[in-house]
């Protein structure tokens, strides 16, 4: 077979690969080879978090709210913080707005073995009071229930059909509430080893045929015994205990390893998966009032990984804006922190959250923050996945945007003045001719990442969105 027929029966094959469903590309085959994280990164572009939904929970061993009722569906679950039962409309409003990405939060131990039997409310002169849950009478166990899977493999394929990344973690069975079992502590680690490697395993099972726009996340903001935030041991007495700070530093590099080899273990498409792993409370080490608030992002380990250039950092972003110019100077400062203490390391970082702390009743200042925020991402090679907002409650079954001011902001910080105008601009990579091809043969065309296409030129249909040939 001559070169040039060679070369339009693979256009043609491309062709029809990108035309086909969205939900059918979504499921790569075992073997195939993933882009790097680094390239992930970049085609992720921006973000957004589907918050207060998959991981929503009752958050107190006290008052286990949401298992009193004894009727609880998975929707009780999902709609329980204010939201509403996801649906795929909304990702693919946000799709056609810019965004390429959806992290997906998910709260795991109420949706595993424990029957939270002994639970249930009762008012008592008006108010409502609960029986406590006992996890050590009423353990959470190692497996996942098959319909919760079920759910959030379903609000996966909305994502991924949409042709945009997904990214899955563990969220709420971390952090500052008593439900947390994931612990930043050596000796919870090795009491919880097993146990979080087996929800690992079930979940990379479960997915692992899915190509690379599925990422997988370790966990979420994990906390020392003392529940610190800022850094290790910041709750502790003195407000810093060295002992503390070192074992949950050891714990958290700890965990995200154990993390990678779960994941990997599975194999298939898992073997080359990108996957991502948060510094200690996912801190970005923001400011300079503690000598210490840079440790979390010192002491974070890269993971040996068999498979090279697979894997991802991740901290979270809040800034005051209260004063404009002075949260600008804390958004140079903690890029460059994660720049000199992971990037270093050699793997990217994402922002998985972002957002603000403070300061939000100034309307102008969040407007030009949040496109600030994308342009000094974007400027960096960062990713940016913005804290819920933009899309809440009622507004994401519709669906429609209630903040449509900061989605313009963000789009416009992103992809420059104008923001995103509907149409991705197709051009070929850096030295490689658009036609790349035999003169008369039909041209080769490869997408914003420089990942080859193949298509006709003009404005055409590939993998389910406009694009725009040049």
């Amino acid at each position: 077979m001559n070169e040039r027929m060679k070369t339009i029966r693979q256009i043609l094959a491309l062709s029809c690969l990108l035309l086909a469903p969205t939900t059918a590309w979504a499921q790569g085959s075992n073997g195939q080879t993933f882009e790097s994280a680094r390239e992930a990164v970049a085609h992720m572009r921006v973000g957004w978090n589907l918050g207060n939904t998959l991981d929503s929970n009752s958050g107190d061993t006290l008052h286990m709210w949401i298992e009193a009722e004894k009727n609880r569906t998975i929707s009780t679950y999902e709609t329980a913080w204010g939201q509403r039962v996801t649906t795929a409309p909304l990702f693919k409003m946000f799709k056609e707005a810019g965004f390429n990405a959806i992290r997906v939060p998910v709260t795991w131990y109420p949706h595993m073995e424990a029957s939270f039997s002994s639970v249930r409310g009762y008012s008592d002169r008006g108010t409502w009071k609960y029986t406590p849950w006992l996890p050590s009478a009423d353990d959470i166990g190692k497996q996942i229930q098959r319909d919760w899977m079920r759910r959030v493999h379903e609000v996966v394929d909305y994502v991924v059909g949409q042709g945009m990344y997904c990214i899955l973690n563990i969220h709420h069975d971390t952090g500052a509430s008593n439900t947390a079992w994931l612990i930043a502590d050596e000796a919870v680690y090795a009491q919880q080893r097993e146990r979080f490697e087996a929800i690992w395993t079930q979940i990379a099972e479960e997915f692992k045929d899915y190509d690379e726009h599925l990422l997988f996340e370790g966990y979420n903001e994990m906390l020392d015994s003392y529940r610190s935030w800022c850094f290790a041991s910041f709750a502790s007495p003195k407000r810093y205990d060295a002992a503390t700070a070192s074992s949950a530093y050891k714990a958290i590099n700890s965990y995200a390893q154990s993390f990678v080899n779960a994941v990997r273990a599975t194999g298939g498409n898992n073997a080359q998966r990108n996957l991502i792993v948060s510094t200690y409370g996912a801190c970005d080490g923001n400011g300079d009032w503690n000598s210490h608030l840079q440790d979390p992002l010192k002491e974070m380990k890269l993971p040996a990984d068999g498979a090279e250039n697979h894997l991802i950092f991740e901290v979270h972003s809040y800034p005051d804006i209260s004063n404009l110019a002075s949260a600008k100077n804390t958004v140079n400062a903690t890029i460059g922190h994660v720049k000199n203490y992971l990037v270093s390391k050699g793997a990217p970082v994402i922002f998985g959250e972002w957002g603000i702390s403070g300061g939000g009743e100034n309307r102008a200042n969040h407007v030009a923050f949040v496109k600030f925020f994308a342009e000094r991402c974007k400027a960096n090679g960062m990713g940016l996945f913005y804290w819920m907002g933009l899309s809440d409650g009622s507004h994401r079954t519709v669906p429609e945007f209630n903040e449509q001011d900061l989605v313009d902001a963000m789009m416009e910080g992103f992809y420059g003045e104008g923001g995103y105008v509907g149409i991705d601009q197709v051009k070929a990579p850096e030295g490689v001719s658009p036609e790349g091809a035999a003169s008369g043969s039909s041209p080769i065309l490869y997408d914003l990442g420089g990942r080859r296409l193949g298509a006709p030129r003009g404005l055409c249909i590939i993998g389910g969105r406009k694009v725009l040939v040049k």
